[in-house]
């Protein structure tokens, strides 16, 4: 992981005077300082009645005159009527790339200096048309792999990508994960071909300039796709590879690509290995293509992609190493020097790789180090560049000649100092070169001694000031070209002191204290007071000293500092405040020990805030009970001087995180940060399930249901239940399994099976450390025959074995609700049947039902009586606008839905029937029954 190299680079200027050339006038003139400079633009070959224009504005007194230059060479501005000047900007003609490409400058130039500005690159863009020659048709399974290759004609610069499919504009598209464009390629990719992706395919290729935009396609790739009945599943291929070292630079965006083939299509996943993905590449993290915008030296290092399906998985690593254009650091700032004196100027600039530095003069590339002069003044220029690009930094030097000059910058007029106190009393005339400095006081020439000092800058600083010190003092300069003098008045006052100072104080958390700050100061001076906390700025207060803190809490403790000011002088004084509170966050929480439902919790003790720690509280969450909860822990109570405790309670193979809370008197205070996600160990089930139930379904099948078990109770991976059933009153147990957790029923089909019969069932979980209890028995019925609108079902309990009255059979009446008994009509069965079914009803009709035994001596007395109302009839309406297609293996059959009337029951389902005429003249018949919005089937 690289960082940018930063370079320095200093410059040292002996400046004498030299008189000669034309004067830039100090305080009037100014050099040149671009307000816009040219750009990089990207020019079509081709447009010859179109113009290029390369911006150029500086601002200068007087008004800057401007020059061009391109690759180095001066632009023949007046001399080639394609080149023309605009208030310097230059414009360019039916720009040609023969001619004209190529890297431009503009030179800003006045009586103060040149500058020169950034390069700026004219190039010509262009996109050939595609060869006419036909491309090779390519065939290849369903479920395969498929690759058409672009092959793009000469471009510049980059160009974009899209494919469409038979005609313009029918694009492919890329989204779900079949098909993928590349960008840099622009080749298209298929995961897995399926046969209506048979066609002719077309390469569409766009070239966007800075003023227009052209696009052209290739000829047809076709593409076939042959049908195959089971389509081969594979792994993840991965067929699209990013480079393994990109180069990218800071502030920009790079795209990586990812593809691969695979059936089922393969997801793609990215990760970074040395590191977290950046935040700003999430929206990308499961594309083929990954998004890393505004770049920075952190996004560097390796990254991975991982395509995934049920078959397998493929990965790809590579590096992208982030590069940066020359940026600066320190730049050059306009200096004013007098004549004879030294000058250093420095800039700095970073950059990867590293930049080169190099200086100009007006323009030119080379720097006078040595016997500089007035003529010396002029516009400097700093640059830095690295492969990425060239920076700039301009500043104008002026040379000054002048005798001393005290009318901008006088002695200040009057010069208040404190008793006891230091004053210093600055002198800083205009002069160049620099002149000689002196003070007097009155009459008296002042020299240095043990209170009095003249420091080499030509200050005055008086120490231990007393009221003797009080009068006018003068400052004197010379130099070669002059004198002048400028005096100022020092007044002494009374000294600032401390008379009453802030006391320490201990404090509980919420409570309020008072800070007492007095002083005594000279009358004729305003006084303030401020406070400080631990050195920062903590409250201002104009006239009155005292510090009310009301409602004091943790973050209010500390070294309070009173500072009583005045114009002249101050004094300090401290006092500490000990703010007592709940305690701090513990921290370092960590897990160990773990088992199926218990683990140790570590951590370290946070601060008690000047009052013991009492005892702690662990909370917890998982995935199921997001919120935080007190966890059940050994022992119950954890003391304030503990740093474990073992949590315990917990649910086998569920995902945990912890954080601890400290307590003492004063209360409980914020909690730790969270433990990592941590997973108990698995178990076997240890509860059965619930809601055994089930009956219904087709004839001759048990139907058995249950609720699937919540993931608090799995217990561990590889979930299922296992199934013991039996019919009532045999002794041996059907038993078995049913995978997946989701699991909630199980279908028993045996063609003996008579209608309804009673089932004893149980069940239990298991999973690969186990198997859980059995669950309390149910009694569940296989499925009732299924009876029409003109049926129903009679059944009944057989009447006592009477050993002189043997029964041959029973006899079953029904007549409707408003006939007579004695017109009943009449059905009997042969043997000891219990149920029996009856046809030829009426639909929606109400019938009574009785049952009777008879033998040979004719019938016993009659049940009670029942009764029962038939179904409604079924619609008597076929569906219509019956139509199909085919797609391969595929038929989709459409029809419009058979709305019931209300005298008809409702539609549950349609009955499908394709007869399908093979060679040979065989003939299936092929039968499915479908609920009611299904409507596409797959023989």
């Amino acid at each position: 992981m690289g960082g940018q190299v930063y370079l320095l680079c200093f410059v040292t200027l002996a400046i004498s005077f030299t008189a000669g050339g034309e004067v830039c006038v100090s305080g009037h003139d100014s050099g040149p300082v671009f307000e816009e400079q040219p750009s990089s633009l990207v020019f079509p070959v081709g447009l010859t009645e179109e113009k290029v224009t390369l911006a150029c504005q500086a601002r200068a007194s007087p008004a800057a005159t401007y020059r061009w230059r391109v690759n180095g060479t001066d632009v023949p501005v007046g001399e080639d009527p394609r080149y023309e000047m605009v208030a310097g900007n230059l414009v360019i003609s039916s720009p040609q790339y023969n001619r004209d490409a190529g890297s431009y400058q503009c030179l800003a130039i006045n009586r103060c200096g040149t500058v020169i500005s950034r390069p700026a690159n004219l190039k010509f863009g262009y996109l050939h048309d595609f060869p006419p020659d036909d491309r090779s048709p390519q065939t290849v399974y369903e479920g395969a792999g498929a690759t058409l290759i672009c092959q793009p004609p000469a471009h510049y610069p980059a160009l974009s990508y899209r494919w469409f499919l038979n005609e313009f504009p029918s694009f492919v598209q890329p989204s779900g994960g079949r098909w993928f464009v590349s960008q840099v390629t622009g080749n298209l990719y298929l995961a897995k071909a399926e046969v209506n992706d048979s066609g002719n395919y077309f390469c569409f290729t766009t070239n966007n300039m800075d003023i227009s935009t052209k696009s052209v396609f290739s000829r047809a790739n076709p593409l076939t796709v042959l049908p195959d009945a089971s389509p081969r599943k594979s792994a993840p291929n991965i067929k699209v590879r990013f480079p393994s070292e990109t180069y990218a630079l800071t502030g920009h965006t790079t795209h990586l690509e990812c593809f691969a083939y695979g059936n089922p299509v393969p997801k793609i996943h990215w990760r970074k290995v040395d590191g977290s993905l950046p935040s700003k590449a999430a929206a990308s993290t499961n594309s083929p293509t990954l998004t890393l915008s505004d770049l920075s030296f952190e996004d560097e290092g390796v990254y991975e992609c991982e395509a995934l399906n049920s078959e397998g998985r493929d990965t790809y690593q590579g590096r992208i190493t982030v590069q940066a254009q020359p940026e600066w650091l320190q730049v050059m700032s306009d200096s004013e020097v007098e004549i004879s004196s030294e000058l250093r100027w420095s800039c700095a600039a970073a950059g990867k790789p590293r930049p080169s530095m190099r200086w100009l003069r007006n323009g030119h590339g080379k720097l006078k180090i040595s016997h500089l002069a007035l003529e010396d003044s002029g516009m400097y220029q700093c640059v830095a560049e690295n492969k990425h690009g060239t920076i700039y930094s301009n500043a104008e030097l002026r040379v000054q000649v002048q005798a001393p000059d005290f009318r901008l910058n006088p002695v200040r007029r009057l010069v208040p100092a404190a008793r006891g106190g230091q004053v210093i009393m600055e002198c800083k005339p205009r002069a160049a070169p620099k002149p000689t400095l002196f003070w007097s006081r009155g009459t008296e020439l002042l020299t240095n001694n043990s209170r009095v000092t003249v420091t080499p800058d030509g200050n005055l600083q008086i120490t231990n000031i007393s009221r003797a010190d009080e009068g006018k003092y003068t400052c004197f300069a010379e130099n070669y070209l002059g004198k002048a003098n400028s005096t100022g008045h020092l007044s002494v006052r009374d000294a600032t002191k401390i008379t009453l100072a802030p006391s320490n104080a201990d404090i509980n958390q919420g409570e309020n204290v008072t800070l007492q700050c007095h002083a005594s100061h000279d009358p004729t001076m305003d006084l303030t007071f401020t406070w400080s906390l631990n050195g920062v700025l903590y409250h201002y207060k104009e006239t009155v000293g005292d510090l009310v803190i009301v409602n004091g809490q943790l973050g209010h403790a500390g070294t309070y500092m009173c500072t009583a000011q005045t114009v002249v002088d101050s004094a300090s004084a401290t006092a500490k405040l000990v703010v007592r509170g709940p305690p701090g966050p513990p921290g370092g929480v960590i897990v160990t020990d773990i088992n199926e439902t218990a683990l140790e919790l570590r951590w370290s003790r946070g601060y008690d805030n000047h009052s013991p720690i009492g005892k702690y509280i662990i909370m917890g969450r998982s995935p199921l009970s997001p919120e935080w909860r007190r966890m059940q822990t050994d022992p119950p109570t954890i003391e304030g001087n503990a740093e474990s405790a073992c949590v315990t309670g917990l649910l086998p193979w569920m995902d945990y995180e912890f954080h601890v809370i400290a307590s003492n008197i004063l209360g409980s205070g914020e909690p730790s940060m969270p433990s990592q996600m941590v997973r108990t160990r698995e178990a076997a089930p240890t509860v059965a399930p619930s809601g055994l139930g089930g009956g219904g379904g087709d004839h001759h099948e048990l139907i058995i249901t249950w609720t699937p078990m919540a993931r608090e109770y799995q217990n561990g991976d590889e979930f299922g239940y296992i199934l013991a059933f039996r019919k009532r009153n045999t002794p041996s147990w059907m038993v078995v399994k049913v995978p997946h957790a989701e699991s909630s029923r199980y279908v028993y089909s045996n063609q003996s099976l008579s209608p309804y019969c009673p089932f004893e069932v149980k069940i239990k979980a298991y999973n690969r450390k186990g198997e859980g209890p059995f669950s309390q028995m149910a009694l569940v019925h296989s499925a009732e025959e299924a009876l029409t609108a003109f049926e129903m079902l009679v059944c009944w309990e057989s009447v006592q074995d009477l050993t002189t009255n043997i029964v041959r059979g029973y006899e079953i009446r029904y007549w409707r609700q408003h006939e007579k008994e004695a017109a009943a009509d009449r059905v009997r069965t042969a043997g000891l049947e219990t149920s029996a079914r009856v046809s030829g009803l009426r639909p929606s009709t109400f019938y009574y039902v009785t049952v009777l035994a008879y033998n040979s001596a004719g019938t016993g007395p009659p049940s009670p009586r029942a009764t029962v109302i038939t179904k409604k009839p079924p619609p008597n309406r076929p569906p219509g606008n019956v139509s199909w297609k085919t797609d391969g293996s595929w038929v989709t059959v459409m029809w419009d839905h058979v709305k019931a009337m209300k005298n008809e029951s409702a539609v549950l389902g349609y009955k499908v029937k394709i007869l399908v005429i093979e060679w040979l003249s065989k003939i299936r018949l092929f039968c499915w029954t479908v609920e009611r919005d299904l409507i596409t089937r797959k023989p």
